[in-house]
């Protein structure tokens, strides 16, 4: 069931999974999603910043895609989640996703809508 994937036989011998390799695997993969963060952060690109998909930055969208890749990848690997059935697996993971997403769309689009009434509006900026 859930610790089956720690035991394999081949050929009558018994092959345990490395679990050293399985943290440093672990701890590049995030590290090297992080810094392709940080890196587009610091530097911002013109090209990622002056361009526009569905109304948000494009460099937007790329820091919110890398965020759910990394909280996935979180929950797949430290809730033992590759190790469960497939609905189970979807039950815990895709629906806060979906629901992050959704929330985040939402409030993008507001956001944009709200500066807009602002900038173009009748209303002037007070603050």
């Amino acid at each position: 069931m859930a610790h089956e994937h720690k035991l394999a036989i081949f050929r009558g011998t018994l092959n345990f999974k490395n679990n050293v390799q399985k943290i440093w695997g672990v701890l590049i993969f995030l590290t090297v999603v992080t810094a392709i963060e940080v890196t587009l952060g610091i530097t911002k690109p013109r090209i990622l910043t002056h361009s526009y998909i569905l109304g948000m930055k494009a460099l937007n969208w790329i820091f919110i895609i890398l965020t759910l890749v990394k909280a996935y990848y979180i929950a797949w690997d430290f809730m033992h989640l590759r190790d469960e059935k497939s609905s189970l697996r979807r039950a815990v993971v895709w629906t806060p996703i979906f629901l992050v997403a959704y929330l985040i769309f939402i409030l993008l689009f507001e956001a944009d809508y709200i500066y807009n009434v602002y900038k173009d509006g009748f209303i002037t900026w007070d603050f």
